[in-house]
């Protein structure tokens, strides 16, 4: 293409600046254009009604693993007010044995219990990992909408611009996909 003749400076200069006709047709009014985006992740993920929805069922099992802690409790603590009652009429070596065995029965309960809460705290993460992944795509589409080459996570940004943020944004639609994912988590099982 030759640069030379009356015209032909302009007219690349307009080609320059002035988007494809396609390309204004990708964007939409109220959404950042910008090359680089931000999101809340932890802010995403608990306003979302998947979040919500998630925090419920785990404090709900928390609930539960807390009131079988205190029933659990309060049987030993009883187990042990009777074996103590019980050692002024026993053998030091048949108490010693009780003692023992009683002992190894609260290390025992102690494992169980805190197995269960690990169990519930995976839920967590597993949920936090079945959100993102089910999120993508509608995020995959506001970069796309936005013209974005990447988004990231906002508290590793030093600076940005309030209107890169695209938390609110996402949460909204995220929903509108989603909901709070009940329906998703069910079809996995």
């Amino acid at each position: 293409m030759a640069l030379s003749g009356p015209g032909t400076v302009p007219a690349l200069a307009q080609e320059l600046v002035s988007p494809a006709p396609n390309a204004a047709a990708e964007f939409q009014l109220g959404l950042p254009q910008s090359g680089i985006l931000t999101i809340q992740p932890d802010r995403l993920f608990s306003e979302s009604a998947f979040g919500k929805r998630v925090e419920r069922e785990i404090e709900a099992e928390g609930a539960v693993l807390t009131a079988e802690n205190r029933r659990i409790e309060a049987e030993l603590r009883a187990e042990e007010l009777e074996l103590t009652e019980r050692r002024s009429d026993m053998a030091p070596d048949a108490f010693r044995a009780l003692a023992d065995a009683f002992d190894q029965k609260v290390q025992e309960t102690r494992r169980r219990q805190d197995q269960k809460l690990r169990e519930i705290n995976q839920m967590g993460e597993d949920a936090r990992r079945e959100f993102i992944t089910a999120s993508l795509p509608v995020l995959q589409q506001i970069m796309r909408e936005t013209g974005a080459g990447a988004i990231l996570d906002h508290a590793s940004v030093f600076l940005s611009a309030d209107a890169a943020d695209i938390t609110s944004l996402a949460i909204g639609r995220i929903d509108a996909v989603l909901g709070d994912g009940a329906t998703v988590e069910e079809s996995e099982r």
